[in-house]
């Protein structure tokens, strides 16, 4: 991953509301939950719901996919995989005994 995708990535999740509404979409899985659904459950106006899915969207950390008349959105896992081993890459200047309890992945 390159340093400014996360950034971007970063960024989108640096706000309460996109951190919020990410971590439902990560606790309801990869099936995706209705733009209107993820309102309701944070109690959010629909323009400030879709605002903020734009913005992650937008970073890669989301996926929506149209079904009938709703969007529904998921998350992206493997960009959030993508961050962690871009925050990891290098951990422990390669000494794994050194990060034990850090995963690691390749």
């Amino acid at each position: 991953m390159e340093q400014t995708t996360a950034i971007d990535a970063f960024s989108a999740l640096a706000h309460d509301t996109r951190l919020s509404i990410f971590r439902l979409l990560v606790q309801r899985g990869p099936d995706g939950v209705p733009a209107m659904e993820v309102g309701r459950l944070l109690d959010l106006k629909p323009s400030t719901v879709s605002g903020h899915l734009a913005t992650l969207k937008r970073a890669g950390l989301v996926s929506a996919e149209r079904q009938h008349r709703e969007v529904l959105y998921a998350p992206q896992l493997s960009a959030v995989n993508g961050l962690v081993n871009f925050l990891l890459q290098d951990c422990c200047g390669g000494d794994p005994t050194a990060c034990q309890g850090v995963v690691l992945r390749g």
